[in-house]
């Protein structure tokens, strides 16, 4: 028995005791506890319960491609590229890489599990089996890298997008491009572009959002993070569903982008901007000093008051804000 078929059977969340697994499988019950720890060395809260076997604390649900479609209105499953699920991937953003020119526009791959997940500035973003979602996807653009300015922004509206089409308030946009709530960061995206800067480009742009969360996960973590159930009062959407309403979200606002670029998404950027009049702290290559979030300009780029009321524009990632 594999990682997958052992996740499968305790997936609906009631127990199962080593014996059954080990029928099942034709295994050794010595040999289920160590497909078990396995998991758990993953992230997976599987708890042994005296007398009834193997259990995890809430059910799962694994991926299925074709449920995630059949959530997809027809608009978006008449522009979307092939979409897959894979059980184990190093990153579904380096997947889409490796195909070079040959993944389709708006390709989209997702993971149950990754081993390198990758987040900005070369952090790893942990990536357990049956929790969260981890997607990327290909977006080929005939204009030029110089027609991308804004696009990470963009990406962080389409994520609230999709938590909106799923009824979930309570996060907003750290720029460039972080998904936080008030207890940290909810959704990572790394946005890695390829081509001509007149053209043609693309873009894959890689999403991790947070469905469920353990306490050792946010201690592994080594920083705030949040996740979905914390929003909706314990119990998240189901996978499916927000996979779909995550894929829809960025078929579409992909789409938008080509169309008219930032300029589309600017309002509701600002709608969502947690750094807009809030005291900073910026650091980079060109010093440090402080200023008052002022929004953002048409190609994205942070705009910070100075203390004498001068607007300064910041449009490198590198730049690190904190607020005071």
């Amino acid at each position: 028995m594999q990682a997958p078929e052992l996740l499968a059977m305790l997936a609906s969340g009631e127990a199962v005791s080593g014996a059954r697994l080990a029928d099942s499988a034709g295994l050794t019950r010595a040999a289920i506890w160590k497909q078990v720890e396995a998991l758990r060395g993953r992230g997976l809260p599987i708890e042994a319960r005296s007398g009834a076997g193997y259990v995890l604390p809430w059910p799962i649900e694994l991926l299925q491609r074709s449920r995630i479609l059949d959530g997809l209105d027809a608009a978006t499953r008449a522009c979307l590229g092939p979409l897959e699920v894979h059980w184990e991937l190093d990153s579904t953003s380096s997947e889409l890489q490796r195909r070079g020119g040959s993944a389709p526009d708006l390709s989209m791959v997702l993971a149950e599990t990754q081993t390198a997940g990758r987040g900005r500035r070369g952090r790893a973003w942990l990536s357990p089996p049956g929790l969260n979602l981890y997607l990327s996807c290909v977006k080929r653009f005939d204009a030029g890298l110089g027609s991308l300015a804004g696009l990470s922004l963009a990406v962080g509206v389409i994520v609230l997008r999709a938590l909106e089409a799923l009824g979930i308030d309570g996060a907003g946009l750290k720029w460039p491009n972080d998904v936080l709530t008030t207890q940290g960061k909810l959704a990572g995206i790394l946005v890695e572009l390829s081509g001509e800067y007149q053209g043609p480009c693309a873009a894959v742009v890689g999403i991790g959002l947070n469905l469920r969360l353990t306490d050792a996960l946010r201690e592994q973590a080594g920083q705030p993070v949040a996740d979905l159930a914390s929003l909706c009062g314990g119990v998240p959407p189901g996978r499916h569903r927000a996979a779909s309403a995550l894929v829809q979200a960025l078929a579409q606002g992909l789409l938008q982008f080509e169309r008219a670029g930032f300029a589309g998404f600017i309002d509701d950027y600002a709608r969502h901007d947690l750094l807009r009049d809030m005291p900073l702290a910026l650091s980079g290559a060109h010093g440090s000093f402080h200023g008052t979030g002022a929004g953002v300009d048409a190609r994205g780029a942070l705009r910070v008051r100075l203390e004498d009321g001068q607007i300064r524009a910041l449009d490198s990632a590198d730049v690190t804000v904190r607020r005071v």
